[in-house]
């Protein structure tokens, strides 16, 4: 993802800096590109970077593992935003909506993925030649409720789902750990569907939804027979190849429209 928005700024013409996190940022991502590396919890040397190499706008992208307060070791000014978020910080939309506006606050422009690579998002409907059916849609249903209820409280972006029955929600593991854990969960009968969507009332500029082929490969490995996904909200990485892969393993892909 992040060597994606690269390439789109270049192709746009416009300079790139990448602010990359020590024990987080794959270090491929600052091949070739003017960077820095910082800790996640230095945030005020993170602000002197960013204003000494003239940025305007910011992007966050790529997977992040959230750290404990005592791995994060906050400097003065992550204490204040952790401060200023209160509660909301122990949920992942409630303390990124808290950093994305204090950086706004400080002057930069928070810009969305999908604002940058065109047709990054899921679309309306199958993404591939496998359609779900009733047992599915059902399913599909059962998932969007769950996760309604649940990211309403700012948890969970991902369940999965068989014959009505919630094998798992996602956690701190994050979706590939979800299915992990629900491979051994399986019932018999047809095999469950991940739904993934975002939060009620989710702020876009960041930590959309994400699937890939390793989604679908997971999900396959799973047992389970789909995966449905948020459309318009949820990036699909290596769209031709995810596709590929649900076609090739006998899985439906499906962008459904959820009403936030």
């Amino acid at each position: 993802m992040p060597q994606r928005l690269v390439e789109a700024y270049r192709s746009a013409g416009r300079a790139v800096f990448v602010l990359a996190f020590e024990g987080q940022t794959a270090p491929a991502t600052t091949r070739g590109v003017d960077h820095a590396w910082v800790r996640l919890g230095a945030v005020g040397a993170a602000l002197d970077i960013l204003r000494g190499a003239a940025v305007d706008d910011l992007v966050m992208a790529g997977p992040m593992r959230r750290p404990s307060i005592a791995e994060l070791r906050p400097d003065k000014t992550a204490v204040k935003i952790l401060a200023r978020a209160g509660a909301r910080a122990f949920g992942d939309d409630g303390l990124l909506r808290a950093v994305m506006d204090w950086l706004e606050a400080e002057g930069f422009h928070m810009v969305g993925v999908d604002d940058v690579i065109d047709g990054i998002t899921a679309t309306s409907g199958p993404l591939g030649k496998v359609s779900p059916d009733e047992t599915a849609r059902l399913d599909i249903a059962r998932g969007i409720a769950v996760l309604q209820a649940l990211g309403a409280v700012d948890v969970g972006q991902a369940v999965v789902v068989q014959e009505g029955i919630v094998l798992g929600i996602e956690a701190a593991e994050g979706t590939d750990g979800l299915l992990t854990r629900c491979a051994t969960l399986a019932r018999a009968g047809p095999g469950g569907v991940l739904v993934k969507l975002r939060k009620p009332g989710q702020d876009n500029r960041a930590d959309l939804p994400t699937i890939g082929p390793e989604t679908i490969i997971g999900a396959r490995d799973a047992g389970l027979r789909g995966v449905a996904v948020e459309a318009g909200a949820t990036l699909v990485l290596s769209r031709e190849a995810a596709i590929l892969e649900a076609d090739r393993s006998g899985l439906f892909l499906i962008g459904i429209s959820v009403g936030q």
